[in-house]
């Protein structure tokens, strides 16, 4: 990371020149005083302004704030002499000034009540050196030409996302506060009389069970390879676009922008994929196909074929779409979980995907939309002799299971069995349903496109 001055853990200039970073010397000594004076107010900066040993500009201010919350954590009073004692144990004490330094702390404090001011300059300072970093990572990035324009777009508006998540937890709301919101919903919903309080996937039965995928929920979708997830994914994606004014954002790590927009087609326009790859469609067909090309172009199904891909990438894509369209974000589909990256320095691959999937999950969260993340299982499912997948299947990770609000498979008879009598029915099992029941959903499966279709037994009519 190139040079940004601040003494906790910077340079002292910026780049090299006399101007002084963001910050503020005596609100830190405020907020260390006023500590000193009434351990009771921790609890605030820890929670309310959310203040960390990393936003001191001071490295000594931001050592002796971290040994008071170690005080704290350890159910110790903090006062001059307890803090003192604890940094002589920590070999910090000589680091951060002396006794003396810490005596000093105590005396510098204007109004011990102004202490949650004095921690918001300090906070506001520190987001605005981070700041000044990313602006700093792309000039040096920009003279270095080590980026093209729009991969350094990208970089900027995760590194500003990165500072801006920094303060977007929530706090407490009353049972009052929650409860008058939810009974609003549930009164509109009952006046409406209508079940489908999510994103609708297309499918009856399937949306009888969830009552559409749900916002702030993260939906795993998994299969064995060739059982047709992608297809599927497909088919919600579309689907959600053409039943919704709002963007759906599908996030392909595994298939091209062509191959999607020739199964968009084919799936549409009911033209088998390997004639319409091959050129093999009469043109008495290509009414069908503008016409299902026409319909899907005035959709707001938006698609990125990006082959490396982190949770930071997807955030800060979907908040652009989200802004650019004025219905908002209905869904996002990533195809799929095992190919996109984690980021840090994290080497075991358990703890990636864990963190990945964590990530989506704060994903749907954060932005309200549900997140569909496609799966793979693992190779032990071809060893049974029921190779109907269960959740100990899932790759890679219990931490997709935990995460995961709805967990799906895809499982086709006939692929294991080709004398089987469910010749062309698929099985989506909903294995896992947080908020709802459990059970499976037949589908018909028409490989030739590919595509899945609700399926109507002879006995309904």
């Amino acid at each position: 990371m190139s040079a940004l001055p601040a003494t906790n853990g910077h340079s002292d200039g910026f780049g090299g020149g006399a101007m002084a970073p963001p910050q503020n010397l005596e609100a830190e000594q405020s907020v260390l005083g006023a500590v000193l004076l009434s351990d009771t107010s921790l609890p605030a900066l820890i929670i309310d302004e959310r203040l960390n040993p990393e936003d001191f500009y001071r490295e000594s201010h931001g050592r002796i704030y971290q040994a008071m919350l170690d005080l704290h954590g350890l159910g110790e009073p903090v006062d001059a002499l307890t803090l003192v004692e604890h940094l002589k144990q920590a070999g910090d004490l000589d680091s951060v000034g002396g006794a003396a330094a810490i005596e000093l702390l105590a005396g510098s404090v204007p109004a011990v009540g102004n202490l949650r001011n004095y921690a918001r300059i300090v906070k506001e300072n520190a987001m605005l050196r981070r700041l000044l970093h990313a602006a700093y990572d792309i000039q040096a990035t920009v003279h270095n030409h080590e980026a093209l324009p729009r991969d350094l777009v990208d970089m900027a508006e995760r590194s500003i996302l990165e500072v801006a998540h920094e303060d977007s937890r929530k706090d407490f709301r009353s049972a009052e506060q929650l409860l008058d919101a939810e009974l609003d919903k549930l009164q509109k919903l009952s006046l409406e009389g209508n079940p489908m309080t999510g994103t609708p996937s297309g499918f009856e039965d399937l949306d009888t069970i969830t009552g559409g995928f749900q916002p702030g929920n993260l939906i795993i979708l998994a299969a064995r390879p060739s059982m047709g997830k992608s297809a599927l994914m497909v088919n919600f994606a579309e689907n959600a676009a053409l039943a919704s004014n709002k963007a759906v954002a599908l996030f392909s790590l595994e298939m091209g922008e062509g191959e999607l927009a020739q199964r968009f087609i084919a799936s549409q326009a009911s033209i088998k994929g390997d004639d319409l790859r091959k050129g093999r469609v009469p043109q008495s067909r290509w009414g069908k196909i503008l016409a299902a090309s026409g319909r899907l172009a005035e959709s707001k199904l938006f698609v990125d074929d990006s082959s490396d891909l982190s949770i930071l990438d997807v955030r800060a894509k979907c908040r652009r779409l989200a802004q650019q369209t004025a219905d908002g974000l209905g869904l996002i589909l990533i195809d799929y979980l095992q190919l996109m990256r984690a980021g840090g320095n994290v080497e075991n691959r358990v703890e990636q995907i864990g963190m990945i999937s964590r990530g989506l999950k704060t994903l749907a969260r954060e932005l309200e939309v549900p997140v569909i993340a496609l799966s793979q299982l693992n190779r032990g499912v071809e060893q049974r002799q029921d190779k109907r997948p269960v959740l100990s299947d899932l790759r890679e990770s219990g931490a997709i299971e935990q995460d995961a609000d709805l967990v799906m498979f895809v499982y086709r008879d006939d692929y294991y069995d080709q004398e089987s009598e469910r010749e062309g029915l698929a099985d989506l099992i909903i294995a896992k349903h947080r908020n709802g029941g459990l059970g499976t959903v037949e589908l018909t499966f028409q490989k030739e496109f590919p595509r899945f279709m609700t399926y109507v037994p002879d006995d309904r009519y």
